[in-house]
């Protein structure tokens, strides 16, 4: 059995996309995961699965919360490893006080990766590791001007702040 850490994007924004802990536990134990813990109440759950192709780790996890919900949850997944690695760049990057992360579903293209690098400035950061792509601010998150022209290029993806994925690492890697 392997440990994953799946992050749903787009959960407990609004009136009509709630998905407490409890039921996102439920759901995943009820796709044939084991293991199943959460970590606030943002989309952060891990398992344990014998399945080994993360494309229908993550499809059968789709599945089953809009089987629960009547919504799509898009959703990205890690193996343990792949996150303390993601963890390890993000420490490579710099202790900014307000670093993000975006979790791919997909690798990013090596020219993907070059014209995002290009968006660098002094105040706003742009660094790539495998599936993943850092964002350190000197200012606000919200007056951040990178924000947009990331989430365009992308793809699936969710966003964590730095800080969140340290927590996980110690949690559950």
């Amino acid at each position: 059995m392997t440990t994953h850490v799946a992050f749903l994007r787009a959960i407990n924004l609004g009136a009509t996309r709630k998905f407490p802990k409890e039921a996102i536990v439920a759901a995943t134990g009820t796709a044939g995961f084991d293991d199943v813990a959460t970590h606030i109440n943002t989309g952060n759950v891990r398992f344990s699965t014998r399945m080994r192709s993360r494309a229908r780790i993550e499809d059968a996890l789709e599945r089953a919360y809009l089987a629960d919900r009547g919504f799509e949850v898009p959703t990205v997944v890690y193996r343990t490893d792949e996150l303390r690695d993601v963890v390890t760049d993000a420490d490579g990057f710099g202790h900014d006080a307000k670093h993000y992360v975006w979790l791919l579903k997909e690798a990013p293209t090596a020219a993907l990766r070059e014209r995002l690098e290009a968006l660098s400035t002094a105040d706003e950061r742009v660094g790539l590791s495998e599936r993943a792509v850092h964002l350190m601010l000197a200012g606000g998150y919200l007056d951040a001007r990178l924000l947009r022209p990331i989430e365009k290029s992308i793809g699936v993806a969710t966003n964590r702040n730095v800080t969140v994925l340290r927590a996980l690492v110690r949690k559950w890697c």
